[in-house]
């Protein structure tokens, strides 16, 4: 029988490795897939869901998540996007997440040229905000798009919808998050 997530924080809050087995039985193929979205490599994928699980155990305590889920995803993606962006820079290699970053880069600014990490965590919260606005289906088609990685063709498969359609209402949101971003003066 799976732990609840409130079952297995607790066990990291009381430094149980229990947690991190757990943690794999619930959330492994949900990390790795999401891994493997961005890195389009097996092994390296296998290496981000385990380097999850160490993050995980170093952040909690004193991190208390309300959604266990998502809280590793964050995490997963982040490793991803740091291994990613490691390997293209060894390699200035395409791939997916290259083209992911090439996409959102008309709605936001040089993440260079942002120096203060105060404009970064400001950035962020503007796109959440974005993005909860946004109607169900189009959310979900841009999370899946930007935030999981998962390619056109599969994000338009989920919906039902042809890969041009999805790359149409990408397309649009993108315009939309610059506009609002302009609206507020971000950009």
């Amino acid at each position: 029988m799976k732990m609840t997530d409130e079952q297995i924080i607790a066990c990291y809050w009381r430094r149980e490795e229990r947690a991190i087995e757990e943690t794999d039985r619930k959330y492994g193929a949900y990390c790795l897939a999401l891994a493997q979205n961005i890195l389009q490599n097996r092994e390296d994928a296998e290496e981000c869901r385990s380097d999850t699980w160490l993050k995980a155990w170093q952040a909690i305590p004193p991190k208390r998540p309300g959604k266990l889920g998502a809280f590793l995803a964050k995490i997963t993606r982040n490793l991803a996007l740091n291994r990613c962006r490691a390997r293209m820079a060894e390699k200035r290699g395409g791939g997916e997440t290259a083209l992911i970053l090439e996409e959102l880069a008309e709605c936001l600014s040089d993440p260079q040229g942002v120096e203060s990490e105060c404009l970064a965590k400001e950035l962020g919260e503007r796109v959440n905000q974005f993005v909860r606005a946004l109607p169900d289906r189009e959310r979900g088609i841009f999370l899946r798009r930007y935030f999981y990685a998962e390619p056109v063709g599969r994000v338009a498969g989920r919906y039902g919808i042809t890969a041009h359609h999805a790359a149409v209402l990408l397309s649009r949101t993108r315009k939309k998050l610059r506009e609002y971003l302009d609206r507020e003066e971000f950009l």
